[in-house]
């Protein structure tokens, strides 16, 4: 795993490397995952707590572009051609609920909102950057209701200033506690909401528009 570039501030304020990080894999050839009720969020926050105190590690991470059978827990993955959106668009960060998250680079709130339901981001904020000469916007989803108390659009954020908090269960779309991190080229019209996941034939559409976002997290991928 490579270090953290000087370019951006460590998302959870410290770099994320081999001695506190574990890739973990959420695709749908890790066969463990079968082994647990997807619906329990008890039963998958547990799955994830485990994996990190078995490796000794205080991050869990992946996985950019990772094709994941975990989304058939909710409807909200469901795509309109009767299919499931299955293709990860962002890189997920685990760690305890209440863990803090850093803004990367400058910034200002281009939006927010609460995205209620089993299986949504739950509170969400999308920062807008000037960045490479691009306008180009990161999301950061499952955060705590109390994070998007004071925001308000337009309010900058400097590179290391503390944006919010990984939400607990009960109020981030009932997921184990993490940070959905995404970047996106081309907002369009949403707000305070943008599609994580995408089904296999909008792939290249997606990917092109999201690209890896390792490179604002000082990682190589490596799950």
């Amino acid at each position: 795993m490579a270090t953290q570039t000087t370019d951006f501030f460590p998302l959870m304020g410290e770099a994320l490397n081999r001695d506190n990080t574990l890739g973990l894999d959420m695709s749908a050839a890790n066969r463990s995952l079968c082994q647990i009720d997807l619906q329990d969020t008890l039963a998958f926050s547990a799955f994830i707590s485990g994996l990190l105190a078995d490796g000794q590690k205080k991050y869990g991470v992946g996985g950019y572009a990772e094709k994941r059978a975990i989304y058939q827990r909710s409807q909200v993955f469901a795509h309109q051609l009767c299919t499931f959106r299955n293709i990860h668009l962002g890189v997920d960060i685990w760690a305890p609920s209440g863990t803090a998250v850093f803004c990367p680079l400058p910034g200002k709130v281009h939006s927010f909102q609460d995205n209620a339901g089993f299986g949504n981001y739950g509170p969400t904020i999308i920062l807008e950057h000037h960045w490479q000469k691009e306008t180009i916007f990161s999301l950061y989803g499952h955060l705590s209701r109390k994070d998007l108390n004071q925001l308000k659009p337009g309010q900058t954020f400097l590179s290391g200033e503390k944006i919010g908090h990984l939400g607990p269960a009960g109020e981030n779309g009932n997921w184990p506690p993490h940070v959905h991190f995404q970047i996106i080229r081309d907002l369009g019209n949403w707000s305070g909401d943008y599609p994580g996941v995408c089904a296999e034939m909008e792939t290249d559409h997606y990917l092109s528009n999201c690209p890896d976002p390792c490179s604002w997290l000082g990682l190589q991928a490596f799950w």
